[in-house]
């Protein structure tokens, strides 16, 4: 009788460690990793999670567990985040911004990476020597056409104070996306008979000094630059920038929100959207057959209010008021 019920006790055992065991392996587990803070930036990631919820993955319902990360601007501790969720083996890792997307695929080429608010894999300079993306690359990107239409929006809104217009910009020459823009911005302001002056910069910390000797020279509009510089450094921007009464233009929606005129470029909110779809297609399948980064699908041309009236500004009958 004794050893019967030692023998059912080791069975029962057995049975509850499998159980628990088993849970755990139930709950998938996504490495959510953000470079930096930024108001401009955060509805991605709210993108991304409603996508994920409408699919029936939520932290609510206990079917996933999300691990989110934000480096605020530290590329060591973007590493060491990445290294983390590498180490941890989670199921996949969603990345916003740039930085992210290239420091993830860097470090693992066997967990599926969900990029959003980052350029298409040839602007990251992440090909192989065959042309070929990584193969556990996915999610929403873009690439740089979008700024064209962007920036020959300006004439549209103003007039040159004498001659040519005249803008002015600011790029971060380590980062491989931004000197792409702002060598793609200087062919199209050749072509469209406007003097663009562009400075170069490292890190945001030299946003304001950069900035202030790009407003000495007397430009009609500064064009934000999409990168992760302007981005976090972007009230530095508009706080000089206004001083000057010189009006800001970008491609981005969000830095519209923050004060910039205007904008034609991707919804956020809807860029995250469309990287959590995917990741929501995975999950179900825990599979990446038929999925590949997609082109943006939804663009907006939105307007400052504040801002236009600021510069009495006369805004075109198709761009929308940001909330």
């Amino acid at each position: 009788m004794k050893l019967l019920t030692y023998f059912s006790l080791i069975l029962l055992t057995a049975l509850v460690c499998s159980c628990h065991s088993g849970d755990k392996k139930t709950v998938p587990v996504v490495g959510f990793v953000d470079a930096f803070e930024d108001a401009s930036i955060a509805p991605a990631r709210t993108g991304f999670v409603d996508a994920l919820k409408k699919n029936g993955f939520s932290e609510d319902q206990k079917n996933i567990k999300i691990e989110y990360s934000n480096a605020q601007g530290s590329i060591p501790t973007l590493t060491q985040i990445v290294n983390q969720f590498v180490s941890e083996k989670v199921d996949l890792m969603a990345t916003c911004t740039t930085l992210s997307s290239i420091t993830a695929a860097q470090k693992t080429k066997a967990i599926p990476i969900f990029m959003m608010v980052s350029p298409v894999v040839k602007l990251m300079k992440l090909e192989g020597a065959d042309g070929k993306a990584p193969a556990n690359l996915f999610g929403a990107v873009e690439d740089l056409n979008y700024i064209d239409t962007s920036f020959s929006n300006i004439p549209k809104f103003l007039k040159p104070k004498a001659g040519k217009l005249v803008i002015g910009m600011i790029y971060n020459q380590s980062e491989p996306q931004s000197v792409d823009a702002k060598n793609r911005i200087q062919s199209l302001a050749d072509k469209m008979n406007i003097t663009l002056i562009a400075l170069p910069l490292n890190s945001s910390a030299d946003a304001q000094l950069v900035t202030q000797a790009l407003l000495n020279k007397n430009i009609d509009a500064f064009f934000a630059n999409p990168d992760n510089t302007v981005f976090s450094a972007f009230e530095t921007i508009l706080k000089s920038c206004n001083q000057k009464n010189v009006p800001i233009f970008t491609s981005e929606a969000g830095l519209v929100q923050r004060g910039a005129v205007a904008a034609f470029g991707a919804d956020i909110y809807q860029w995250g959207y469309q990287a959590g779809e995917q990741a929501a297609q995975f999950l179900k399948t825990h599979s990446t057959g038929g999925l590949q980064p997609e082109m943006v699908k939804v663009r907006t041309r939105v307007y400052n209010p504040a801002a236009a009236k600021k510069y009495n500004i006369t805004v075109p009958s198709n761009f929308e008021a940001v909330k």
